[in-house]
């Protein structure tokens, strides 16, 4: 009987984990680009959208798949980018995993 209590709970908590671990949410952000900060990987994209809301958005090569998703936004872009957000105290950022569109 307790080895049936101690699978159940080992079945239990290895179901939680991985659940959690697969949380994460690839979400779309789309606007225009305001401005172009040069990382060291990458570079951080400044992006407003149609709603006034802005992200700032990572884009390096690794994040993205390599050098055949990558590509070079411009202040005046309309993109639209997929990728796991999270927020400061007052900023929204997003680590962008996927370019959709440039326009």
């Amino acid at each position: 009987m307790k080895n049936i209590l101690k699978i159940s709970f080992l079945f239990v908590l290895m179901t939680f984990v991985i659940s959690c671990a697969t949380m994460k949410e690839n979400n779309t952000v789309s606007g225009k680009v305001d401005s172009i900060e040069a990382g060291k990987d990458g570079y951080t994209a400044k992006i407003t959208t149609d709603a006034k809301e802005v992200y700032f958005a990572t884009i390096s090569i690794v994040n993205v798949g390599g050098p055949q998703n990558y590509k070079q936004l411009k202040i005046g872009d309309n993109v639209s980018v997929k990728g796991e957000i999270w927020k400061t105290e007052d900023e929204k950022h997003i680590k962008v995993t996927e370019i959709v569109s440039v326009k």
